[in-house]
C-alpha cells in the first residue's frame, strides 16, 4: 500500500476539522458532566487564554511585527483566519470603510452542533470570543456592535459583528 502525501490544503482542513471534533466533544461531556453554565464559563476562559497564545504564534509564525494601521490588522487577520478556518467554517467579512471589519456568518457548525444538544438557548458564542481575544492580545482599540454574549443564529436568525478600530499613528 503506499500512502499518498496530503496537499496543504487537505491537510489544513483535516487539522481544523480535528480540532473543531475534539472542541465539539471537549463541551458535549462538559455539559453533560457539569451543565451548560460552568461549561460556558471554562469555555470562554479557555477560550481567551488559547486565543492569545495563538496570536503570539501567528504573529512570529507570519514573520509580524507590530500593528500599527488598519491595513496592517487586515493583513494579519485575513492571513490568521485562513490558517483557523475551514471550508466547512461559512462566514464573510468586508471592509465598508471607517477601519470597520463588518463579519457575517452564513452558517454557523457551532450553533448547529450546540442546537442539537438542546441547550441553545443557554450558549455563549466561543466563536467570537477566540477573535475578540486576538484583538485584545494584540493591545488593539476596538469596539463592537452589537454586544452579544448568547448566540445570535438563535435569537437573530442570523450572526453578524462590526468591529471598529482606532489606531493612534
Amino acid at each position: 500500500m503506499t500512502i499518498a502525501p496530503l496537499e496543504t490544503k487537505q491537510l489544513k482542513e483535516l487539522l481544523n476539522k480535528g480540532w473543531m471534533t475534539h472542541d465539539a466533544m471537549w463541551f458535549y461531556n462538559s455539559v453533560q458532566e457539569i451543565g451548560i453554565e460552568k461549561t460556558n464559563k471554562i469555555n470562554r476562559a479557555a477560550v481567551k487564554m488559547m486565543a492569545a497564545v495563538e496570536m503570539k504564534r501567528m504573529k512570529k509564525a507570519l514573520g509580524v511585527g507590530e500593528i500599527n494601521t488598519f491595513d496592517q490588522w487586515v493583513e494579519l487577520f485575513e492571513a490568521s483566519m485562513y490558517i483557523v478556518s475551514g471550508d466547512f467554517m461559512k462566514y464573510k467579512f468586508t471592509y465598508p470603510g471607517g477601519n470597520i471589519i463588518h463579519s457575517e456568518w452564513l452558517s454557523c457548525f457551532a450553533y448547529d452542533g450546540i442546537k442539537a444538544l438542546g441547550v441553545i438557548d443557554r450558549y455563549e458564542c466561543g466563536i467570537m470570543e477566540r477573535i475578540e481575544a486576538w484583538l485584545d492580545a494584540l493591545g488593539l482599540k476596538w469596539e463592537v456592535e452589537p454586544k452579544v454574549t448568547g448566540c445570535m443564529m438563535h435569537t437573530h436568525g442570523k450572526c453578524y459583528r462590526d468591529y471598529k478600530f482606532t489606531f493612534d499613528k
